[in-house]
């Protein structure tokens, strides 16, 4: 596209900007994004949009992943803005829609700054052709900010939620330096010999069919049978597009469908509680409410996908032990299917929470035994899919690797439905292999207390709707994480939050944000403090669980949260609590 004139976004001005000829000088160049599909998701502030964060080693990451890139000098340049222009010379955009009357997709790159991450760098928004036409936007056409710290992201803003296209980003390098090309990767066989040989790998154990069975079973008799995924963003479906239609879950749901149900599937149904950047210890808070839907559902399957959230979990496996045996322990007695995703560098916490697996005798898939090892081969060598086929970024699959993962769970559940059922049920009244302390934990907010513990809500008394917002079920639309919550303001006042309470333990639910409005809270028991709670140790909306206490006998504590020094006049919002008795 040569010398049209666009009208170009720079932070809070606006300059005409004018698209350059096609460069003379054909210049090096590598991918970071080849032919994505992009999907405009909705967000809580400004038009619906896909985003591709590039901060700490993710621009790195994808430049290896993607451009295939392995010159250091070149990777170590990506760090900070000012290598990255004495890098770049121009971004490629090629987006594509396939619809004639879509017109524009605004390009969106934020820097993040120095002196405030989200709110002091360069941001740009330029208009971009949805025909396939190649766009290159160079660099030295835009004025950057002197505060500019680090590539924060790109975006890509449609008008309209729901939106889908196809995204190429490449980047044009000065002439000092040089990359090879790539060779591109010729389509995933899927339903060969070797595919499935791929697939088979995955069925790390088949363990006690007991449960999983009977569910089987139920559902070929014309039962209504609920099956149900609770884990992190993988379980959400990023990375997948649409994110509804295209996840993991929902792709072994319709397989299990398809295999056991009656009357085209009508009496199976479908519960996705996936939530982006969160580990086992809010999943086992959140279960009664995500899963059971507050008693009105009882789930007859459920898989648990936390392998690669549960890197921070504080307690090293007891909250994700807890959460299986939250589950297992319900009246129905449900089947539990451990699922172990990965990530892009071939990491996983597999070896941490197998052993929960094993002493209970769960079915457990692992996505790393089907896709690491024949990623290191070449096609001749029988390799499958590629890393830059598997994964949409360094942490989620893309569409082709959200159906790896759905074709592992329906391996599972087609070797189940070949075996004999195991006549005795699994022993879960047994000492735990790591630990069980939260097994009974249980969801205190402004809406459900039923402990009745005494609050006065102090001046956290507004309730926050800016919250992390998740797709659910089958649902293109998204629903907000604990509404029901407190909310301290900088114009609400300073009084505490204070709690009468009796437990054995406490967890506390914040809320995380990127925004500079938002400051710092003290958590005191009995008079004493326990956490400084930072709402930007993360820096992105979201929802953070860190335990306050854990004691061996329950008796009453007095909890008291009040806004750090020199933060009163800061924003910190209370999502809810997690206890025990």
């Amino acid at each position: 596209m040569t010398g049209k004139s666009r009208l170009i976004e720079n932070g809070d001005t606006k300059v005409d900007f004018k698209a350059p000829k096609d460069p003379v000088v054909k210049r090096d160049s590598f991918f970071v994004m080849l032919e994505k599909v992009i999907e405009a998701s909705p967000r809580n502030e400004g038009k619906p949009s896909q985003e591709v964060y590039l901060d700490g080693e993710r621009l790195k990451s994808i430049a290896r992943l993607v451009g295939g890139v392995s010159d250091e000098e070149i990777l170590t340049l990506l760090d900070d803005c000012k290598g990255f222009r004495k890098l770049v010379h121009s971004i490629g955009l090629v987006i594509k829609t396939g619809n004639e009357n879509t017109g524009w997709i605004n390009f969106v790159v934020h820097n993040y700054g120095k002196r405030s991450k989200y709110e002091t760098g360069t941001l740009l928004r330029i208009p971009c052709p949805t025909d396939g036409t190649e766009m290159q936007v160079e660099l030295e056409d835009f004025e950057w900010s002197q505060d500019d710290d680090v590539p924060g992201k790109f975006a890509f803003e449609f008008d309209q939620p729901g939106g889908l296209a196809t995204a190429t980003v490449k980047f044009y390098l000065h002439d000092d330096y040089k990359v090879p090309e790539i060779t591109l990767d010729p389509p995933v066989p899927f339903g060969s010999e070797g595919y499935q040989a791929m697939i088979r790998k995955s069925l790390l154990s088949k363990g006690n069919n007991h449960r999983l069975k009977a569910a089987i079973e139920k559902a070929e008799r014309g039962e209504d049978v609920t099956i149900a995924y609770i884990g992190g963003s993988i379980t959400q479906g990023a990375g997948a597009k649409p994110i509804h239609t295209h996840s993991y879950a929902n792709q072994s749901y319709l397989r299990f469908r398809e295999m056991f149900g009656k009357d085209n599937g009508k009496n199976v149904h479908f519960i996705k509680a996936g939530v982006g950047g969160t580990p086992s210890e809010l999943g086992m808070i959140r279960y009664e409410r995500d899963i059971l839907r507050d008693g009105e559902v009882a789930p007859d399957i459920v898989i648990v996908e936390f392998a690669v959230n549960d890197a921070g979990d504080e307690t090293e496996g007891i909250c994700y032990e807890s959460l299986c045996l939250k589950i297992l322990s319900s009246e129905n007695k449900p089947a539990v299917i451990l699922l172990f995703s990965v990530f892009e560098n071939d990491w996983n916490l597999q070896d941490r929470l197998s052993p929960v697996g094993a002493h209970y005798e769960l079915p457990m898939v692992s996505v790393k035994e089907a896709v690491v090892e024949q990623f290191r081969l070449t096609r001749e060598e029988g390799n499958i899919i590629t890393k830059r086929q598997f994964f949409y970024d360094i942490y989620h699959p893309t569409n082709d690797g959200h159906t790896v993962m759905g074709d592992c769970l329906a391996y599972l559940f087609s070797e189940t439905k070949k075996s004999s059922k195991d006549r005795v049920d699994i022993e879960i009244d047994k000492t735990p292999v790591i630990g069980n302390g939260f097994k009974d934990v249980q969801l205190l907010d402004r809406k459900d207390n039923t402990i009745n513990a005494r609050i006065n809500i102090g001046s956290f008394r507004e309730t926050d709707v800016d919250l992390q917002m998740v797709e659910m079920d089958a649902n293109p639309f998204v629903t907000p994480q604990f509404p029901n919550n407190w909310m301290h303001t900088a114009v609400s006042g300073n009084e505490s939050f204070k709690m009468t309470i009796n437990s054995k333990s406490l967890i506390l639910v914040f809320k995380d944000s990127g925004s500079s409005e938002f400051g710092t809270a003290e958590i005191y028991v009995d008079g004493k403090l326990k956490i400084t709670a930072d709402p930007h140790e993360v820096n992105w909306t979201h929802c953070n669980a860190v335990i306050v206490y854990q004691e061996n006998v329950c008796r009453e504590h007095q909890v008291e949260i009040k806004m750090a020094s020199n933060h009163e006049d800061k924003c910190f919002t209370i999502l809810g609590f997690g206890y025990t008795l």
